[in-house]
């Protein structure tokens, strides 16, 4: 067996309207099909992928920051705009860059507790 990409990654949610709503409004991510789950739901997509599933419950989850599973990434191709699309929805983000490599990223910490990191990585030279 070997390991050919991470597939997605699942978020319990007691408000999934708007858990979706910074997924796509504010990452840019699309609503998909998802399966007829005897549970609510949404999935999300990165063009044709689907990268996150939320998954509605009763009660909160504890926040991933400082857990086992202390975040997730995602690459991004335009810093600005992330930071623009952030800014304007008023969501704070913790700006940093990644030592020797030209990566700029950015922590975000959304209304469940999650925690993501955007990276963008500059063009390969040539």
């Amino acid at each position: 067996m070997a390991i050919l990409d991470l597939d997605h990654i699942n978020i319990r949610t007691t408000e999934l309207a708007r858990t979706q709503a910074f997924f796509t409004e504010v990452l840019g991510l699309t609503v998909g099909w998802r399966p007829d789950f005897p549970f609510g739901g949404t999935w999300l997509y990165a063009g044709d992928k689907d990268v996150v599933h939320l998954v509605e419950v009763a009660k909160p989850s504890l926040p991933s920051r400082g857990s086992a599973l202390d975040h997730f990434a995602f690459a991004i191709d335009d810093y600005e705009d992330a930071q623009r699309r952030l800014d304007v929805a008023g969501i704070a983000y913790e700006p940093a860059a990644a030592p020797d490599g030209g990566i700029r990223q950015m922590f975000v910490t959304e209304l469940n507790g999650v925690t993501i990191e955007l990276n963008w990585r500059p063009p390969a030279p040539g």
